[in-house]
């Protein structure tokens, strides 16, 4: 093969990572700032609604906003919590939740997509807390 074919397709292969990567970078930057707004208009209100309610009825939780999150923790066992993060690290950014919940010694973990920042709805994250919450609050 000639040189000068393989120098040409190797460049246009670096090219081509160069406007993915540009791309993919674009995407995270956008979708970072929906996620600003996501946190500032949706998330963080709406867990202190959930967690005024909660208080209403017994259950103390607190919210806690640390710098790019929100969590709703459990004043009575620390291991009791959900917290939403933002994800940028795969080909679509993504909120993540990040659910812990103590029985016993047993702490179980899991984190759980809850979707793209830009398009979620006060009504689509009321509908996943409340499913992650029916196990927070069981006795």
């Amino acid at each position: 093969m000639d040189i000068s074919d393989v120098r040409k397709r190797v460049l246009a292969t670096l090219e081509r990572a160069r406007q993915r990567d540009a791309a993919r970078r674009a995407r995270a930057d956008e979708a970072t700032r929906a996620y600003s707004t996501f946190l500032d208009t949706i998330a963080v209100p709406l867990l202190r609604q959930v967690a005024n309610a909660l208080r209403a009825e017994g259950h103390q939780f607190t919210v806690f906003t640390p710098s790019g999150s929100v969590k709703l923790a459990s004043d009575r066992r620390a291991e009791d919590s959900i917290e939403l993060v933002f994800d940028a690290s795969g080909e679509a950014p993504v909120v993540v939740a990040h659910t812990s919940h103590a029985r016993g010694r047993r702490v179980t973990e899991s984190e759980r997509p809850v979707g793209d920042p830009a398009a979620l709805t006060e009504d689509d994250l009321l509908t996943f807390i409340l499913g992650e919450l029916e196990e927070l609050v069981s006795r």
